[in-house]
């Protein structure tokens, strides 16, 4: 009988230890791969207006965030407004540039770079654009909520 209950509790303690590293095992490996954290793909961009010729070099002036995932928000100053322009141009920002503006500007070679990096309902979206002077960028954003900022 002691033999027999012997091998039981042993039995159970190895039982108990399979199980648990089980369960340790099952943890580790569900916490590696997360679940979705919400139904919407992530909308979240950083914008940024610079001096200089591209926007690796540029010395950034201003910058701002902005998501668009459920609600419109971050640090730009018109979320709603730019993410609504955003997605009726499906995330084309050079179809925000106005390159037929009439505004007069001097040809002075200043560079100015916008830039917009992010990540666009789920897919990484990187653009950038540069103005001869600020004047001409200026001009040529005078009509969008995104890039004026």
């Amino acid at each position: 009988m002691r033999h027999l209950l012997k091998t039981v509790s042993t039995a159970a303690a190895v039982a108990a230890g399979v199980l648990a590293a089980s369960a340790v095992s099952t943890g580790a490996a569900g916490a590696a791969t997360p679940g979705p954290a919400s139904l919407y793909a992530p909308s979240d961009l950083v914008l940024t207006v610079g001096q200089g010729e591209d926007a690796a070099t540029a010395t950034v002036q201003r910058a701002v965030t902005l998501s668009c995932a459920l609600k419109a928000s971050g640090t730009h100053p018109a979320p709603s407004a730019a993410c609504a322009e955003l997605n009726s141009v499906e995330a084309r920002f050079d179809k925000l540039v106005d390159a037929s503006s009439t505004v007069m500007c001097t040809k002075e070679w200043n560079p100015v770079v916008v830039s917009a990096a992010g990540v666009w309902k789920g897919k990484h979206v990187a653009w950038t654009t540069t103005f001869g002077n600020p004047c001409e960028m200026r001009a040529g954003l005078a009509n969008t909520a995104l890039l004026n900022f």
